[in-house]
């Protein structure tokens, strides 16, 4: 209906331009019976009939013929005034014009729709390099889809069109055109024949190796990601193997060298005490590695509870250095410091962890141990005196079971021992309680690590 509404004026307009033609050309040929033969005068009518075939269709170019063989015949013809013709040579002057005229209307005709088809052509062409250019360079594949779609219903003039997977239900006075073995064209059920012999023939021949490379590409970085995870998954059970077989081996060594020794009858008592330290020293450190992976296990797996309240930072960083070899080995320096709500069990083990960690690489020196409110966080500063850690590394050494490079400078979980859990077990830690750690360090010249948690707002103390 709407295209009914757009085309109706056009036809009027042709028809109103016919008739101005053919009524100018008969007025102008009057003048001109003075110069030249009447019966040559009738070429002149053509151009009015090639200007409405160049426009408008064929059929009113041929009834702009009929019009002006009747107009030349009418005034121009002797005897004039009348629809007959007196000489016979006027007849067949008439029979030429309209022959020529005739001929006329179906080569504009023809040259029309040539242009018109080369016009569509170009149209499908930009079609099919715009699907390539959106297919192939968008990084979400959906979203190009959705684009190339809306770009051949309005090529079309369709009120939509979709590209979805193939075998999906098209919906109802929907059909499915198969571009390929993986996606489907959904269009309108009822198309014209032109649109859909457009579609058939050359749209959708042009869109099946586009999409079909689109998806190819798609399924292939789907297929590096997941090659990327497997070799991240096979890295960390190479670490974790690492891990059981040497960190929990050398514990268990001792502690089984150390029980057996204990048998032996002939042991002083002096002996006897430090054989059983060493099988308790060994236990705790077993302990506490095993208590790390199951802690980084629970952050990986996301299956720990926490349990948020109001804590005192300054009793857990007292509480971690203890945990951590004793208050002597720190130097705290804790202000007034606002309560934070997070976890406590969960923020003690990633100060005794990070505090642990300091004293390990701080050349024997007191650990500082600095906190403060700074606006609306709370900032701890862990600063030792140890060898500095590379620029490179310093995000790295928050990896799980980065035990760091050549030179000195690995921190994940001691260059001298650890199984590289500490750190990544700090973070994990920290970041489940809403706050951010990150170390700040030049080589030779220690390190800082800073742990920022959020400070419970006033308003949310008072209820």
């Amino acid at each position: 209906m709407d295209g009914a509404r757009d085309a109706a004026p056009s036809i009027l307009t042709g028809a109103l331009v016919a008739a101005a033609l053919v009524a100018a050309t008969t007025i102008v040929l009057y003048p001109l019976e003075d110069i030249a033969p009447v019966a040559t005068l009738g070429v002149v009518y053509l151009l009015a009939v090639i200007v409405v075939a160049t426009f408008w269709p064929v059929w009113l170019a041929v009834v702009t013929t009929v019009a002006s063989a009747a107009a030349f015949n009418f005034f121009h013809l002797p005897p004039t005034g009348r629809f007959t013709l007196a000489e016979r040579n006027h007849w067949l002057s008439l029979a030429a014009f309209v022959v020529v005229g005739l001929a006329t209307c179906s080569v504009a005709a023809v040259a029309r729709r040539r242009a018109v088809e080369a016009e569509m052509r170009r149209e499908e062409a930009d079609l099919a390099a715009e699907a390539a250019r959106l297919l192939l360079g968008e990084r979400d594949l959906e979203d190009a889809l959705k684009l190339v779609a809306e770009r051949v219903a309005t090529g079309l003039g369709l009120p939509s069109a979709a590209i979805a997977p193939a075998g999906q239900d098209p919906g109802p006075n929907r059909q499915a055109l198969a571009l390929g073995a993986g996606a489907e064209l959904v269009v309108p059920a009822e198309l014209t024949p032109a649109v859909a012999g457009r579609l058939a023939e050359r749209i959708v021949p042009a869109l099946e190796p586009v999409v079909a490379a689109a998806l190819e590409r798609e399924s292939l970085q789907a297929e590096v990601v997941e090659t990327a995870a497997l070799r991240q998954s096979d890295v960390a059970k190479t670490a974790v193997l690492r891990a059981v077989s040497h960190d929990l081996r050398s514990p268990l060594t001792a502690m089984v060298t150390a029980g057996e020794a204990l048998r032996s009858p002939a042991l002083e008592a002096a002996e006897r005490d430090e054989l059983a330290s060493v099988v308790v020293d060994e236990g705790s450190r077993l302990s506490r590695l095993i208590e790390k992976l199951l802690d980084l296990s629970r952050l990986q797996s996301g299956t720990g509870t926490r349990r948020p309240e109001l804590v005192e930072v300054e009793d857990l960083l007292r509480e971690a250095a203890h945990a951590a070899g004793g208050a002597d080995r720190f130097e705290l320096s804790l202000g007034a410091l606002p309560p934070v709500r997070a976890d406590a069990a969960q923020l003690e083990r990633a100060f005794a962890n990070l505090l642990e960690n300091a004293a390990r690489h701080s050349g024997g020196h007191p650990v500082i141990v600095r906190a403060r409110a700074q606006r609306d966080r709370l900032v701890i500063r862990v600063v030792d005196r140890g060898p500095g850690i590379p620029r490179a590394e310093q995000e790295r050494i928050f990896e799980p079971f980065y035990r760091g490079g050549g030179g000195g400078g690995g921190r994940g979980g001691g260059r001298d021992a650890g199984a590289g859990l500490g750190l990544a077990i700090v973070r994990g830690l920290v970041e489940a309680n809403g706050g951010r750690v990150w170390v700040e360090s030049l080589p030779g010249q220690g390190s800082s690590f800073v742990v920022a948690l959020p400070i419970e707002r006033a308003e949310a103390l008072a209820r």
